[in-house]
Parts: C-alpha cells; sequence; structure tokens
C-alpha cells in the first residue's frame, strides 16, 4: 500500500471512536469469542486459577488499550509466557500452588515495574539486542513444552513424574492409560482445529475455531455428565468421570481476585524469576507489536516505548488483582485486523465483553472440559515448533540452524533465561570463530553522509551482528520520512541474519511509507546460504 496522508488514516481517541465504532466493537466481539477459550488454557496450563487469564484481558482491553502506543493490537495473556509463570509457581511454591501462585504474583509486580522503566527510559530498542535465531529457538521450546505437558490433560491422565523431562517420557504411557470420554472431547477438538486451518471460506472463518471446540466440549460434557462424579466401563475396564475434568471457576468475579504475597523478595530464586518474566515478557510483547505493525493495513508504527509502559502499567494492575502477565498478542491482534479493526477502540471493547460475561455468566465457564482447553494449547504448542520452523530455520543457513537447536535443547535442559543465554553465547562464538574481533562485540563502525537534503548514505564497516547494531537501529528510527536512503555495505566484513532482516525490513517499511531506501554493495559479500537474508561475510 502507497503512504496514506494523515486525513485519510482512522482517527483515534474520542473522535477514533465516534468514527470507527461499528468496525471496533464488531472486531471486539469476535475477539473476546476466540480469547475467552484461551484466556481460560493459559491460566490453567500456568498455574494459575481460570480467572486469572480474564482478569488480565479485562485490564488489558479496558486500561491499555487507552494508555498504548499501538492500534490493532490486542493486550492479553500469551501462550509464550505459560512457561515461565508455571516454573515460577513450582519453584517459589516448593509443591504449594497456592503459595507458589501468590508469591508469583509478587514477582510479576516488581517486574512490571521495571518494564514501566524500560518504556519510560525509551529502551524498546534492547530487544534488538537477542538474535532471530535465539528468539525462534526459544519460541519453539515454548511449543515444545506445552505441548508435552497439556497432552496429558487432554488425554485425561495426570503426569507423576515432577521435572520437564519426565513428562516428556511419561506421554507414551499417558496414551496406554488415557481416558477414552476424556480424550474424545480432546481429540475432537484438536482435529477441529487443525481442519479448520485447510478451510478457505472467509465467511466460515469469521466463527472461531476456538470458540467451536469450546462448545463441542460443553456438548459432549454435558452428554456424558461430566459435572456429577461418576464411574463408566469400557470393555471391563473402569474409568472415572466427575468436576475434576471442568474449568473451575468462583461464583463471581470479584471471587476471582487475589493478592501478591511478598515475603520471599529476599531470596535469590525470587529475582531470578522477576528478571525471566520481566526480560521474556517486554521481549515477547515488543516482538509481538513490531510483527502486528506488518499486518495493518493502515500501515501504522506502534510507539514501542509507549506500548512497553501502557503494558507494564497493565501488568501492574493485573497482577495487583490475580492476574497473568500480558504482552501484545499476536494470534488475537491478527484476528482484529482480518475482522475489520482500525483503532484501539477493538481492545477496548474486547475486554469489556469479557468483563460482561464473566459477570454474568460464571457457571457456564464452570462446564467447560479442561480437555478443550488443553487441545487449543497442544495446537499452539505445534504451530510454534512446527517443522514448518525447523526447515524454514535451516533455508536461512546451518548456523542459524545450529543457534536455534541449541537454544531449544538449552531451554529443555534448564530453564527459559539459562537457554536464551546459552543461544546468546553460542551465536556470539560462531561470529568470533568467523573472525569477529573482540572489540566489535559491542561497537559497530558506520558512517553517515548527507548528500544532498534529500539523500542520505548509510556506509557499515567492518562486522555488524545482533551484539552491536543497537545504535544503527536508533539512528534509522529517527530518519525523516520520505527521503533517499542508500545502505551500503561494500566495506562489511560480516553481516548476521539479525541485521539482514532488520535491514530488508526497514527498507520494505520505509519504502511502503513513502519514502525510498535501497541496499548497495551487497554483490562484495557472500551469502552462507541462498536465502536473501543469510548471514553474509566479505567474498574471498
Amino acid at each position: 500500500m502507497s503512504a496514506l496522508s494523515q486525513s485519510e488514516l482512522p482517527k483515534t481517541g474520542i473522535p477514533g471512536l465516534i468514527e470507527n465504532w461499528r468496525f471496533d466493537l464488531l472486531s471486539g466481539f469476535l475477539v473476546f469469542l476466540i480469547a475467552l477459550p484461551l484466556c481460560l488454557g493459559i491460566s490453567i496450563a500456568s498455574g494459575f486459577p481460570p480467572m486469572a487469564g480474564i482478569i488480565t484481558a479485562i485490564v488489558g482491553g479496558l486500561v491499555v488499550s487507552r494508555l498504548s502506543g499501538s492500534y490493532v493490537t490486542i493486550n492479553g495473556p500469551a501462550a509464550g509466557l505459560i512457561v515461565v509463570i508455571l516454573d515460577s509457581v513450582e519453584d517459589l511454591g516448593g509443591g504449594d500452588k497456592l503459595a507458589g501462585y501468590h508469591y508469583t504474583l509478587a514477582a510479576i509486580v516488581i517486574a512490571s515495574v521495571l518494564q514501566i522503566l524500560l518504556g519510560v527510559f525509551k529502551a524498546g530498542k534492547l530487544s534488538a539486542f537477542f538474535p532471530s535465531s535465539v528468539v525462534h529457538g526459544m519460541l519453539a521450546a515454548i511449543g515444545v513444552i506445552i505441548m508435552s505437558k497439556q497432552i496429558h490433560t487432554m488425554l485425561g491422565v495426570k503426569p507423576q513424574a515432577k521435572n520437564l523431562l519426565g513428562v516428556i517420557g511419561e506421554i507414551p504411557h499417558s496414551f496406554t492409560v488415557l481416558n477414552p470420554l476424556i480424550a474424545l472431547i480432546g481429540f475432537l477438538g484438536l482435529a477441529l482445529l487443525i481442519g479448520w486451518t485447510y478451510i478457505k471460506n472467509k465467511q466460515i472463518k469469521m466463527v472461531p475455531a476456538p470458540l467451536l471446540v469450546v462448545l463441542i466440549g460443553l456438548a459432549l460434557g454435558q452428554f456424558y455428565g461430566i459435572d456429577a462424579a461418576h464411574e463408566y466401563k469400557i470393555q471391563e475396564q473402569v474409568f472415572t468421570m466427575g468436576p475434576n475434568f471442568l474449568v473451575s471457576v468462583p461464583d463471581n468475579f470479584f471471587a476471582g481476585f487475589s493478592f501478591p504475597d511478598f515475603s520471599k523478595v529476599g531470596e535469590v530464586i525470587f529475582w531470578v524469576h522477576v528478571v525471566t518474566i520481566w526480560l521474556v515478557g517486554s521481549l515477547e510483547s515488543l516482538l509481538s507489536a513490531t510483527a502486528v505493525d506488518k499486518l495493518d493495513p493502515f500501515k501504522r508504527s506502534a510507539n514501542l516505548n509507549k506500548d512497553l509502559f501502557a503494558v507494564g502499567v497493565g501488568n501492574l494492575i493485573a497482577s495487583a488483582i490475580g492476574g497473568l502477565p500480558m504482552i501484545a498478542e499476536i494470534v488475537r491482534s491478527s484476528a482484529n485486523i482480518n475482522n475489520g479493526a482500525r483503532t484501539g477502540w477493538a481492545n477496548f471493547f474486547h475486554g469489556l465483553f469479557l468483563l460482561i460475561f464473566v459477570a454474568l455468566f460464571p457457571g457456564v465457564i464452570h462446564e467447560i472440559p479442561l480437555a478443550a482447553l488443553a487441545a487449543m494449547l497442544v495446537f499452539t504448542g505445534f504451530r510454534l515448533a512446527s517443522p514448518k520452523e525447523f526447515a524454514k530455520t535451516l533455508s536461512i543457513g546451518w548456523d542459524n540452524l545450529a543457534v536455534f537447536l541449541i537454544t531449544i535443547f538449552g531451554v529443555i535442559a534448564t530453564d527459559l533465561l539459562v537457554g536464551v543465554i546459552i543461544g546468546v553465547f553460542a551465536e556470539l562464538l560462531i561470529h568470533l570463530f568467523r573472525g569477529l574481533k573482540f572489540s566489535n562485540v559491542f561497537k559497530l563502525a558506520y558512517q553517515v553522509n548527507q548528500t544532498d537534503p534529500d539523500t542520505y548514505h548509510l556506509q557499515v564497516s567492518g562486522a555488524a551482528v545482533f551484539s552491536n547494531y543497537i545504535a544503527i537501529k536508533s539512528l534509522m528510527a529517527e530518519f525523516p520520512p520520505q527521503k533517499t536512503i542508500f545502505f551500503d555495505l561494500s566495506e562489511a566484513s560480516l553481516i548476521d541474519h539479525t541485521v539482514m532482516e532488520f535491514i530488508y525490513h526497514f527498507v520494505e517499511d520505509y519504502n511502503a511509507a513513502g519514502g525510498h531506501a535501497s541496499i548497495v554493495g551487497l554483490d562484495e559479500l557472500e551469502g552462507l546460504s541462498d536465502h536473501h537474508l543469510a548471514t553474509r561475510r566479505k567474498a574471498v
């Protein structure tokens, strides 16, 4: 799309509500239908009460939408934070899930304050420090972990193992002892989610697949009488059925509120989880907000620092009353855009509809089978760690795949923060092996010349890698619009995938906004694969 004039863009604030309420109200309602089951599933998988995710989405809609620096993002709990929060609940609780929940709320409160400070001090650009391969590896590892934990719930089985590798190892056994009627609900839900991806009809696709999964689960749950404890036989084998296979929620919304317990604030393990929640939550939110910008039909760019500040405020409020941390959630945001949303009021309406529903119909939530929610999470986990992600990573280069795999195994073998650090060091070691000098690890040599009032020539010298390009990223963000920019890479000795990806996307976005940006000097470099975003180094 060519650049739109300011008068053609949707208004914001109250004028935007008056102008676009029909579009945003409809989209907010449709996103609410998607968000309700996902919020419940993410809460339960995170070791939090089911209402925690709904509290977060309500705060994300009603509060964060009014402060945010983005336009069409939906804020709420995300699958990518499940592992972080569950680890915190288990570590801080020491086997007591309720205590771990309250300690984790305290950790989220402090992480939220740090997140707010990141926004205040305009540190949104720090997300650039994490290599693309490490970020994708982290997400794939999260996908593996989510699947390995939720498959058991989908089968109606509770694993006995206390650690992740043991839970993964128990999957074959869970298939042999599955609860048939519970598993039927789970497999039907999973089959529907998979089948829905192949449907092309836009009218049919307007009906959210997660909503259908929940409706089928509700119908089967009523048919089988899951809410009443009883036994049934299949081929002389006895299986149990009862309310423990359903979502457990309080009778009213306010009864779902809980409060942080700061009594572990003096322990090192508490601060490890604070930092993990802070870094992973901030990174995921920034990456998601950036990705949503690329989907916006009006080609608007979010103010990432303002967005980070708003999400931090939302997390502070949500965690103070028992909620999960939130991010700018990309799946719900994509649905929001596809449904025709124009402004942040769609996010507001999605939160308002959630509040109305849980206030008026808490009994309906209690009838949802856990297996239906688990099916949605297994599907989400698979998308994060699908074979396509491995193939896509390999196509960029063996080095990218190596760091991707190292990060996955690092996260699974240790924890999320340690695994990411292992991935970052692996990437650095590969670059050092290729000739990156220690003096250039955090320092990039570049020069900017303005050859005439409308033309900029930016020349990169030496190595440009994920750890040293933050300065140039900040500079490029300040370039005036609709000028001519040349990125001269002829003097570069090494350009890694993360930097290549950033430059290409900048050129695409700048040109889409009416400017003229181009890359020169690529013929002086050779790629480590045929992919246009592969790492490149000086031709010998």
